[in-house]
C-alpha cells in the first residue's frame, strides 16, 4: 500500500469556522467488501487507504486534531482471523506511514489500552509515538482497544485514589478535573464527530468528549470516504450554530 502524493491546501467548501478537532467512527468496511463479493479483509485494506486520504486532507485543511476509532474494546468479539488481519494492517500502516508523519510534523497519539496487543505491536506503536513526540503540527490520535465507559471509569478511579491519598479534596472534583484524567486530556475539545455507513449511534466512543460536539451521521461507507466527503462534513459543521446551552 503505497503512500499518496503530498496534497495542496484544500477548501472546506464553506465560509464557516473550521473544527479544531474531528473524530470519526470508521464504519462500513465489511459492507463495502460484501457489496463487491470480496472477503472482509479487502474492505479493511481499502479502509486503510481511506485513512491515508482523510488524514492528509485534514492536514491540508488545517485541522488541529483528528481522532480515528480504529479498534474498540468490543472488537475482540470478532472472529480471531479478522482480529489478526486488523492487527496486521495496523502494523503495516505504522511501518509504511511513520516516516511521512515525522516529515510532515504530525504527532501520533494513541488512546485506549493498547498494551493488550501482542508485544511486537505494542513495541511498534510505542516507537512510532516516541518518533513523533517532538513534532509540533497536527495530531493524529488513533483509538486502539478503546471504550469510552472504561476510559471514564479509569478516570474516576484515578480521582478516587487522589482523594484517598489526601492530594485532592472531593469538593474540587468538577468537569475540568475529570477531563484532565481522560485519554484525550492533551487534545483540543471535540468539535465534530462523524460516523460513516448510515449507523446512528456512538458505539462507546468519546462519550464524555461528545457532550457538545456536533454529530454527523452519513451513508458513505468508510472505504469510499475521501477528501470531498471530509470537505462536505466540515462545511456542514460550519453552517451550524453552536450555542452550548445558551441562546
Amino acid at each position: 500500500m503505497s503512500s499518496l502524493p503530498a496534497m495542496a491546501p484544500i477548501s472546506s467548501g464553506g465560509a464557516g469556522p473550521l473544527p479544531r478537532h474531528i473524530a470519526i467512527i470508521m464504519d462500513g468496511n465489511g459492507r463495502w467488501a460484501k457489496k463487491r463479493h470480496l472477503p472482509r479483509i479487502a474492505g479493511h485494506r481499502q479502509g486503510v487507504e481511506a485513512v491515508r486520504r482523510v488524514t492528509r486532507a485534514a492536514r491540508a485543511m488545517g485541522i488541529e486534531a483528528l481522532t480515528l476509532y480504529a479498534f474498540s474494546s468490543e472488537n475482540w468479539r470478532r472472529p480471531e482471523d479478522e482480529v489478526s488481519d486488523l492487527m496486521g494492517l495496523l502494523r503495516l500502516f505504522i511501518r509504511t506511514d511513520i516516516d511521512e508523519m515525522v516529515r510532515e510534523n504530525v504527532r501520533l497519539r494513541v488512546i485506549g489500552d493498547y498494551q493488550r496487543f501482542s508485544a511486537d505491536t505494542v513495541s511498534l506503536v510505542e516507537d512510532a509515538i516516541a518518533r513523533t513526540a517532538g513534532n509540533t503540527g497536527p495530531i493524529l490520535a488513533i483509538a486502539l482497544n478503546y471504550g469510552a465507559q472504561a476510559e471514564i471509569a479509569a478516570a474516576a478511579r484515578r480521582l478516587a485514589e487522589k482523594v484517598r491519598d489526601g492530594t485532592l479534596d472531593p469538593g474540587d472534583i468538577d468537569e475540568a478535573a475529570m477531563e484532565a484524567e481522560l485519554d484525550t486530556s492533551d487534545l483540543p475539545p471535540l468539535d465534530l464527530l462523524i460516523r460513516t455507513s448510515g449507523e446512528v449511534r456512538l458505539s462507546n466512543f468519546l462519550l464524555w468528549q461528545a457532550a457538545y460536539a456536533e454529530l454527523l451521521f452519513i451513508e458513505t461507507l468508510w472505504p469510499d470516504f475521501d477528501e470531498n466527503t471530509l470537505a462536505e462534513a466540515v462545511a456542514a459543521f460550519g453552517s451550524r450554530q453552536r450555542r452550548f446551552g445558551g441562546l
